[in-house]
């Protein structure tokens, strides 16, 4: 790809140039002649080596700034924000332990800068569902994560089976491989985030409007209940029978199966589909790299017009308003430079977030790009209820039997409590 060469070539130089990082030591190496430091915190484990080598290209590309990696996690960052030592700039997981400080605008305005002007303004609303501080650009979204269906493609041609777009055709699916001896869907029960994640966010995502529910939510504060105009109770009910019915057509030992075993069972072909997001893919090629996978919105009504990809913000950027802006605000340009930051996402299945990204080239995530690119898709319910409300816990009870209005009911009043606290 364009671009490509080049930074492997500077990435050379640099390791023989003994350029330094130094991990998640917050020192700068001894003669850098004078070169301004700056902390970039970044925490996401799967990606750290690479991250490691871009900060030593950028490192090596100029002799002003010394850009150290920070790879300490979110728990370090927010105690460096109550000490009044935040990092520099940073690229992390946009929820809402990040937006507690975007809240309390902490982070200084992006608006004006080349990579908040290169971003999609369509997604701005998913980035203001964590919190926003008026008048500012706080963080700008870096990658973009689609969730969804995982199917195996030998599977449906063997059965020949189309991809399903109404919730209609994608019971005739499952009836039609169970019907030939085939498990339609791996559960992995066991592992309550994969009920979370994906079974409950995805027929709730593909039932209602997410943005809107929540907004209203937040309105009805300590009304939230049976008699409000927007419950989990009420709202949530249909969606959460249809994650039911769906698990009826499960391996029998779901409820003791977790991540790990659902990514070998796929490997194996022992189903032929899985609701898990693109990190499931490395597990599973790693026992079945030719295995040819692909990915689908899950169909929760009869208009395809309704289909929608889950995704979240797996990476956005945010400078502090403490710190070196001027040296931060230089590595945010070159991150979002189009080569870079396609790179990045190349390596982590991710979709770009900028105005005319090119397509995906990887063809098992590349079933969502057109949802993606028309603005079809949600943030997971996970995502937003707050991290005080257990919320994977309580999808996984009625997964595993609760009765769901019960559950349901918890949640709202979990809703009112805390809502109540806040005041």
């Amino acid at each position: 790809m364009a671009g490509f060469s080049g930074r492997r070539w500077i990435r050379v130089a640099a390791a023989a140039a003994g350029v330094g990082l130094v991990g998640t030591s917050l020192v700068a190496c001894a003669g850098d002649g004078g070169r301004e430091t700056i902390r970039f915190a970044f925490a996401k484990p799967e990606a750290i080596p690479y991250m490691r080598d871009l900060v030593e290209e950028y490192n090596a590309s100029q002799d002003e700034v010394t850009v150290i990696l920070d790879t300490s996690g979110i728990d370090a960052v927010s105690a460096g924000f109550v000490r009044g030592d935040p990092p520099d700039i940073a690229l992390n997981n946009y929820n809402q332990e990040t937006a507690r400080f975007i809240q309390r605008c902490a982070m200084s305005d992006l608006s004006d800068t080349a990579a908040a002007q290169s971003v999609r303004e369509d997604l701005k609303p998913f980035m203001d569902q964590f919190g926003v501080c008026p008048g500012r650009t706080s963080a700008i979204p870096y990658s973009i994560m689609g969730a969804a269906v995982i199917y195996n493609k030998q599977i449906f041609e063997d059965n020949g089976l189309e991809v399903p777009t109404t919730w209609d055709e994608l019971i005739d699916v499952c009836e039609t491989l169970q019907a030939a001896g085939v498990t339609p869907f791996y559960g992995t029960f066991a592992d309550s985030w994969t009920i979370g994640q994906g079974w409950y966010d995805y027929t709730v995502g593909g039932t209602l409007d997410t943005v809107a529910f929540f907004d209203d939510l937040a309105e009805e504060g300590t009304e939230v209940g049976p008699n409000s105009a927007v419950s989990f109770q009420k709202d949530q009910a249909e969606p959460v029978d249809k994650m039911l019915e769906l698990s009826k057509y499960v391996n029998s030992d779901a409820p003791s199966r977790g991540y790990f075993d659902g990514n070998t069972a796929m490997a194996n072909g022992e189903a032929a589909m899985y609701m898990q997001g693109p990190w499931a893919f490395g597990e599973i090629a790693k026992a079945a790299p030719d295995l040819e996978l692909g990915m689908f919105p899950l169909p929760v009504t009869d208009d395809p017009a309704d289909l929608k990809a889950r995704i979240n913000m797996d990476l956005a950027a945010w400078i502090p308003e403490a710190g070196n802006q001027e040296a931060a605000r230089e590595f945010l340009d070159y991150l979002y430079q189009p080569e870079v930051i396609q790179e990045y996402n190349e390596s982590q299945l991710g979709f770009l977030p900028t105005k005319d990204a090119p397509p995906v080239s990887d063809e098992r995530i590349a079933g969502l790009q057109d949802y993606i690119d028309a603005g079809q898709m949600y943030q997971g319910s996970t995502q937003l209820v707050p991290r005080a409300i257990p919320i994977m816990n309580y999808v996984q009870a009625i997964m595993l039997g609760s009765d769901p209005q019960r559950i349901l009911s918890n949640i709202d009043a979990d809703y009112a409590r805390l809502a109540y606290r806040q005041q």
